[in-house]
């Protein structure tokens, strides 16, 4: 675990639970070791983060409660902008604007990006601003959208942690698993094609 997540996340009361359940030590190490680490974008993030076409995001509201929501849009509708800057086109959803009113009151946003076909997660801790308007969005606006973009959201990544794979259970988009059955139906074609050909051999010799 990266050391800037550790020092945003292991807040005293969550190092009272580890010393608790036995893994103080080892999770403490990510507070004392060497440089500062898990601040910035690299090469893996960027291609899993360019990849998704989702994520779950979680806000607090003025009254404390956290409200976590799921934003969505064609592969690549959210765009590294830099080592610490992530960004995507709002899109105009059902207008209750939970989330917008939320980071009005604290910028702070908590990302978990998901590819579930290869069990791997990635955990983002950033602050979110806001460019409002359509024009403002053009330059994030993904190809293959439909829906109105109402703003440009831009995240100051603060850590990012890639999540243990346990318990993550595989699921397959359909894009993930047409080529497989493009290959399962050449193959059923194939055999059917066979099998119709050896009815006819069989036909003739009865």
């Amino acid at each position: 675990m990266p050391r800037a997540f550790s020092e945003l996340t292991f807040t005293p009361a969550v190092r009272v639970h580890q010393e608790r359940m036995g893994s103080a030590d080892s999770y403490g190490k990510f507070l004392d070791a060497g440089p500062r680490s898990g601040h910035e974008i690299k090469e893996a993030e960027r291609a899993f983060i360019e990849a998704r076409d989702g994520f779950y995001q979680a806000t607090v509201s003025e009254t404390g409660w956290p409200y976590v929501q799921f934003r969505g849009g064609p592969v690549g509708f959210l765009k590294v902008l830099g080592p610490q800057t992530i960004g995507y086109a709002d899109f105009s959803g059902n207008k209750q604007y939970i989330s917008r009113g939320n980071l009005d009151g604290n910028d702070r946003i908590a990302m978990i990006l998901m590819d579930y076909a290869n069990k791997r997660r990635l955990k983002i801790l950033g602050r979110v601003s806001f460019a409002e308007g359509a024009d403002a969005a053009a330059e994030l606006y993904p190809d293959g959208a439909e829906a109105k973009a109402e703003r440009a959201a831009t995240i100051h990544v603060e850590a990012l942690d890639w999540n243990c794979p346990r318990h993550i259970t595989p699921r397959f988009t359909e894009a993930e698993l047409r080529p497989h059955l493009t290959a399962l139906g050449q193959e059923l074609a194939t055999l059917q094609a066979e099998n119709e050909a050896l009815k006819q051999k069989l036909a003739k010799l009865a």
